[in-house]
């Protein structure tokens, strides 16, 4: 426990890195992954991803965001265990009512102060700000500040990423059919990002595999430039293993960045909307700096 006593909880499709999540106490609140079979299963918990990539052959699961109870009952533990306040760090509103719900539930708590950051990211990049959350914290910066400095971290971090495949985001609704058909034929795969209201959008778009990769990279060294140092992540799913290869173009490309590049693989309750064949990179700067534009 920090010595402020400041919990920090986040959802699952942060993407928070397992190890950082138990050296630090942060409390993940599980998406669920339900079946037409009646089976709901808590992302990352009583399903793994490999699990729900397997039964991909039968059935593309939908997801759902954790109940309000169960985002209460995680705020009364982390109450019980002796904390006086909470960090809520949720994936974008724009892709998941998470947020709202988390709100909605800390408004019901008078006798718990409890902040709710909107991310406007996904995955690895909504992880990088759940890690802001506690590095904040363990420095000592006091509870009413965390909300700017959150708000202002997450909209300086951006994630750039790839799908083998278009059939998860057409079938998740995140593309259209148009884009989906011409993509497919054409062998064209959009480099996606989150925009300022938290929503899907093509960045670039790659012909080729490999090209996308490339632009990725590329994309990431642009954002980079803007600050004078930045984290980088890496994040794929097993079936892509790239950590090093991406790894090493992301050092040539990026100077600015600090050499602890974080790797991580995607929960199960995202890769139901992109597909078992995904690879992004995620960038944060080093500090809640303004970009130099």
């Amino acid at each position: 426990m920090n010595d402020q006593r400041i919990a920090v909880l986040c959802d699952s499709g942060t993407d928070t890195p397992e190890a950082f999540v138990h050296a630090h106490d942060v409390r993940v609140v599980p998406l669920r992954i339900n079946y037409s079979d009646g089976t709901s299963y808590q992302s990352g918990v009583d399903i793994t991803a490999d699990e729900v990539i397997e039964r991909f052959k039968d059935e593309i699961p939908t997801t759902s965001l954790p109940t309000p109870e169960a985002i209460r009952q995680a705020l009364e533990q982390a109450k019980a265990d002796g904390y006086e306040k909470a960090v809520i760090v949720t994936i974008s509103s724009g892709l998941s009512a998470t947020f709202q719900t988390a709100e909605l539930v800390a408004h019901m708590m008078d006798d718990f102060p409890i902040v709710c950051i909107d991310t406007k990211n996904i995955g690895l990049a909504a992880g990088m700000v759940v890690q802001r959350a506690v590095e904040l914290i363990e420095s000592g910066v006091p509870f009413e500040e965390l909300e700017a400095r959150l708000t202002k971290a997450a909209e300086n971090t951006r994630v750039f990423f790839s799908c083998k495949t278009l059939e998860y985001l057409r079938k998740g609704g995140r593309i259209n059919e148009a884009t989906y058909r011409l993509g497919s034929m054409l062998n064209i795969k959009p480099v996606i990002s989150c925009d300022k209201q938290g929503y899907y959008f093509a960045v670039k778009k790659a012909r080729g595999w490999e090209k996308a990769l490339a632009t990725e990279v590329k994309l990431a060294r642009e954002w980079s430039v803007f600050f004078e140092k930045v984290r980088l992540g890496i994040c794929c799913t097993n079936a892509l293993d790239v950590f090093d290869e991406m790894e090493e173009k992301l050092r040539a490309a990026v100077p600015n960045a600090l050499p602890d590049i974080q790797r991580t693989l995607i929960s199960p309750d995202l890769l139901i909307h992109t597909g078992p064949e995904l690879v992004g990179v995620s960038v944060i700067p080093a500090t809640e700096e303004d970009p130099a534009r």
